[in-house]
């Protein structure tokens, strides 16, 4: 009846484990105290859980994308510490089997379930106001999407206390992560809450690019949109066209584990390079995915603290679509080790030097914008100047390994790990830390504290170069990643190097938690100017913050780049146009019952209780054909009632 699921699975012989699940438990329950405490349940369940408003939905895959944070960097400092540890006769305090599974979710995590909510997260909230939207093009598939998301990222949550996860690393290669080899639940926990969470992505990419292309205010062109919306429109076309293949390439590999095929087997007519193929025919763009919104934080950021128009904006959106499509011809440096020969080495080694090109035209466009301006160096900024010290250095270290024989000699090292985190720490997160200092005001109406956000970014920045330099030099001297134990002293200096650099960054998050609890006991000190805070040039600031249900009671007209910086610098009247009414659509609880009934079906098909995963499934789609039978699905919002809100709301302009 239950399938593979016994007792056994609960890994009471881990005591690392079971005190954290027991902590974990602990807090939830504390959680739902305190909600049944205050009486919040039905205002949970109407503002948040059941809402398809953007900016809602945006803040709720901020809030997953930072718990998940905690989550991969929890399994980062204990690889850390384990191989700090684990130098000759010593061996650390991690068994092997127990270091394989951190490391493989440390990454799934980092990048599925950290990374690109965060990133999503911030083009749901911040695309529709840039444009002059009242909210998406699809508000329940909005919902849909970011319920399927936090389904997978709890499914993966689930492997912590109940089974295993993946032994496999993060992208689960075959013949690893076939049957014969992962005959556990481990790889079934990483293929079902990706799948899972891959839908949500895609039905993000489908909506927001439906949203740019069409829902534009009026006289806004496109060569009107600002930088951040036009690569948010990149990284979701990118969406749009890689996740089907990471779907399908997923799709195969259960098929392989779960009926007998053979597409990726050693043997049966299967071949694991199609696989490692797929795999990054999904995975180099899905690197851009990442990057791109936060080079569109960083160019609103740039203009808005330097007081000055984006210098080269032709240049930088040009830059944006060439990255675009050069995004799906690197995929095979991942791989030049694996035998393609030296042709094709040799091609894909010049195509992802020539990705770097309008990279760096991006950087020299910051750097010229801020010559010559009067530059504010708020929080933002020093994460944007951080970001460019870093990512470039990143940069570098992966032209150095785009040449085939360098990567040969580099190829496994940790030399690999570090430059990843190069751009991904340097690029990504920094990107979304600037994105949500900036843009916090925004969404809540008050600022954060400005000063325990500088310490924050220091201790991540010196804490990056301390945690991540030194692996660069022991890639130089031979040693591979995912290694839980070594026999070479000489290294042992360089990894606690390394650890210290990991305590440096913890206590960067350590600040920043303590940002967010101080900003918001003393919020009210922090509302001064929170509507325009920093003096914005785009749409987003000449709404309330945090803005209506609607976003604008008057739909804006646009006649150039920076719509509300050139709206500041005119004298107008008060309109006299009368309010309209609006349409807003309703809550919608149908992305959080999909996700229900994911989590169930997903469960049942990990442990094999067909029973369970069949009715869940037949469930899931039941809900979608109901639903779609539901025409009654907005409200209207009377002229008289918009007036009234809006006499209420303070105004910028």
């Amino acid at each position: 009846m239950f399938g593979k699921l016994t007792l056994s699975a609960i890994p009471f012989d881990q005591p690392i484990v079971m005190i954290t699940c027991s902590v974990l438990i602990v807090g939830i329950l504390a959680i739902l105290a305190l909600i049944t405490y205050m009486h919040k349940w039905t205002w949970l369940w109407t503002e948040w859980i059941t809402t398809v408003d953007h900016k809602r939905i945006g803040i709720m895959y901020t809030l997953l994308a930072t718990v998940m944070l905690l989550r991969g960097f929890s399994d980062a400092i204990m690889m850390r510490s384990q191989q700090a540890l684990a130098s000759s006769n010593a061996h650390g305090f991690l068994p092997p089997e127990h270091y394989d599974q951190i490391f493989s979710a440390h990454g799934t995590i980092m990048i599925f379930f950290m990374a690109m909510p965060f990133v999503v997260g911030l083009m749901n909230f911040v695309v529709p106001l840039q444009i002059g939207a009242r909210d998406v093009a699809f508000p329940v598939l909005n919902s849909v999407s970011f319920w399927l998301t936090a389904a997978g990222a709890l499914l993966i949550n689930l492997s912590l206390g109940i089974g295993e996860f993946a032994r496999t690393g993060w992208l689960a290669y075959p013949p690893l992560s076939e049957l014969p080899f992962s005959p556990g639940v481990g790889v079934d926990y990483y293929l079902w809450s990706l799948q899972i969470s891959g839908v949500g992505t895609l039905l993000s990419g489908v909506n927001l690019v439906t949203t740019i292309l069409k829902m534009r205010a009026p006289g806004m062109r496109l060569s009107m949109m600002p930088i951040f919306t036009w690569t948010a429109l990149a990284s979701n076309m990118l969406i749009v066209a890689a996740f089907p293949i990471l779907t399908a390439t997923f799709a195969m590999l259960l098929l392989d584990r779960y009926l007998g095929m053979h597409f990726f087997t050693n043997d049966g007519g299967g071949n694991p390079m199609m696989y490692i193929n797929l795999i990054w025919t999904w995975g180099h763009p899905e690197v851009y995915i990442l990057i791109l919104p936060p080079f569109g934080v960083f160019s609103e950021v740039i203009a808005t603290f330097s007081r000055k128009p984006l210098f080269g904006y032709r240049s930088m959106v040009i830059a944006t679509m060439v990255i675009t499509l050069l995004a799906f011809t690197t995929w095979l440096h991942h791989f030049f080790t694996m035998g393609s020969g030296a042709d094709v080495n040799g091609f894909f080694g010049i195509t992802t030097m020539v990705i770097a090109i309008p990279t760096g035209v991006k950087i020299f466009n910051w750097l010229f914008t801020m010559y010559g301006g009067r530059v504010r160096f708020a929080s933002p900024v020093l994460w944007t100047i951080g970001f460019m010290v870093t990512f470039t250095i990143g940069g570098m270290t992966g032209v150095l390994m785009a040449v085939p024989p360098a990567d040969f000699v580099l190829h496994n090292s940790l030399f690999l790990v570090a430059h990843f985190h190069n751009v991904i720490i340097g690029g990504v997160v920094f990107g979304c830390f600037a994105g949500f200092t900036y843009w916090f005001p925004k969404a809540f109406g008050f600022r954060l504290h400005e000063g325990l956000g500088k310490a924050a970014f220091w201790c991540w920045f010196f804490g990056f170069y301390l945690a991540f330099m030194p692996l660069y030099i022991l890639g130089f001297m031979g040693m591979t990643r995912r290694m839980n134990h070594y026999d070479d002293p000489a290294w042992l200096p360089y990894l606690l190097f390394a650890e210290g650099g990991a305590v440096l960054i913890l206590i960067g998050i350590l600040l920043q938690v303590t940002q967010l609890v101080w900003s918001i006991r003393h919020r009210e000190t922090l509302r001064g100017g929170a509507a325009d805070p920093w003096d914005g040039r785009t749409l987003e600031w000449s709404t309330t913050s945090p803005p209506p249900a609607y976003n604008f009671a008057r739909v804006p007209k646009v006649s150039g780049l920076d719509a509300y910086w050139g709206a500041k610098q005119e004298v107008r009247p008060a309109s006299s146009e009368s309010f309209e009414a609006i349409e807003i659509p309703k809550n919608s609880g149908l992305g959080f019952f999909m996700s229900f009934f994911a989590v169930i079906g997903g469960f049942g098909m990990i442990w094999h209780i067909w029973w369970m995963g069949v009715l869940a499934i037949i469930a899931f789609f039941a809900l979608i054909a109901w639903s779609s039978w539901d025409e009654n699905d907005e409200f209207e919002l009377s002229a008289a009632e918009v007036g009234r809100l809006e006499r209420t709301q303070p105004h910028v302009v």
